[in-house]
């Protein structure tokens, strides 16, 4: 597997300065936890689930959750939970080497006694998954969840992460949420070999409330929603060596055939001087105007996503929950490392090693300072290994269209 994988490798020697590096199921949990980017859900009844998975694959997306919990009903488990077994016994046919052609699969569940049972039930396609999205995960249930995914893998011989998802309404209630993190803190601290991400589920959280937002306004605009992921940061994403990475929460709307408001594009990504590049990459064929590019992002409603990415970044989170194919190449877009970071990084760490202090930064608009930068420095590099660095003259826009149109 690579990011941009599926363009052509001209496409992506003219994008990037560095190109993503390839990377299997059995990588390292800290690239694989980098490399899950837009994790794209999709209900376990589909009856073409295989084909999904394929065709998605084919169009970069690298992880997906198959869900047997909110996304369907409660009287589907049942039929949910044979056509995922069906589905994957077709789809592990298609593959000599489960680890390198098909995207990162886990499996939502409702129970923990889902796990065993469907990692037996699976039989040989149970190499197609890398693990268990934990639903509504907290101090109560967590140890259940986590004591069955050690079950399953000892039954299995096959490597299972855990991605917990906070949802619950004693996470988002004041006066429970301190004790409820450091339960949960202390608890994926006992399994920390076997959590890849903490995930966040803000649609339960905003349900304890009555909330939801609009598609003009993004998770950080919903002041409960943004303590809660501050809090989640702060107990569990810390730079210290005991944090984990923490995703970020869903976009969920996509597109429609007409909007009654359009979005308000901000212009600074979308400059037209980059949209010649930016069809030149896209297969060398089509040239693409600024307005063209704004239309085809006004047409995925993709405007209000970017910005919660962008926020989602500034705020410690890396990748996101995906519910619409569309989704996905504005996040990876998002995930690569611009050529600025990269040289701030490099600069940074050199600095370090020589001892610490502060210096200009390469492009001359800002101060590196090594000791308090470096923990920063190091995980952009470490995204710079699987989303790639761009080239000093290409833009967020020019691997968006890229990807929308490869």
């Amino acid at each position: 597997m690579r990011h941009f994988g599926h363009l052509a490798e001209d496409v992506r020697g003219r994008l990037f300065l560095e190109q993503p590096r390839t990377f299997t199921a059995r990588s390292e949990p800290e690239v694989l936890a980098t490399a899950l980017g837009g994790t794209l859900y999709s209900p376990a009844t589909r009856p073409a689930l295989a084909a999904d998975i394929r065709k998605q694959a084919a169009r970069g997306v690298v992880s997906m959750v198959l869900c047997l919990e909110d996304a369907i009903a409660d009287h589907e488990v049942d039929a949910g939970e044979r056509n995922l077994v069906e589905q994957l016994n077709d789809l592990v046919k298609d593959f000599t080497d489960c680890t390198q052609s098909h995207p990162l699969l886990f499996i939502r569940v409702r129970a923990a006694s889902q796990i065993t049972d469907l990692a037996e039930r699976l039989g040989p396609a149970v190499e197609l998954l890398s693990g268990f999205v934990l639903p509504k995960f907290t101090p109560d249930n967590g140890a259940a969840y986590l004591a069955a995914l050690a079950a399953a893998e000892a039954a299995t011989g096959q490597r299972l992460f855990a991605m917990p998802v906070l949802e619950s309404p004693e996470l988002a209630h004041l006066e429970t949420r301190r004790e409820q993190l450091f339960g949960i803190a202390a608890l994926l601290a006992g399994s920390r070999e076997r959590v890849l991400a903490v995930r966040l589920g803000v649609t339960d959280l905003c349900s304890a409330y009555g909330l939801r937002r609009s598609p003009d306004l993004t998770a950080y605009d919903v002041a409960l929603v943004a303590a809660v992921i501050g809090d989640v940061v702060n107990v569990l994403g810390r730079a210290d060596g005991t944090g984990h990475t923490v995703t970020g929460p869903v976009w969920e709307y996509f597109p429609v055939q007409e909007r009654m408001f359009k979005p308000q594009l901000r212009r600074t990504p979308f400059a037209e001087s980059s949209f010649g590049a930016a069809g030149a990459a896209a297969g060398g064929t089509v040239r693409a105007s600024g307005e063209e590019v704004r239309r085809r992002i006004i047409e995925h409603d993709l405007d209000g996503l970017i910005r919660e990415v962008e926020l989602d970044r500034a705020n410690g989170l890396l990748g996101k929950t995906c519910i619409h194919p569309s989704h996905v190449p504005a996040v990876h877009a998002l995930s690569v490392v611009t050529h600025e970071e990269y040289c701030d990084a490099q600069d940074i760490l050199r600095q370090e090693q020589d001892g610490g202090g502060v210096l200009r930064s390469a492009y001359t608009n800002k101060m590196n300072e090594a000791r308090p930068h470096r923990a920063w420095a190091e995980r952009v590099l470490l995204r710079a290994e699987v989303f790639g660095v761009a080239r000093a003259d290409v833009s967020f826009a020019e691997l968006l269209w890229a990807s929308l149109c490869g």
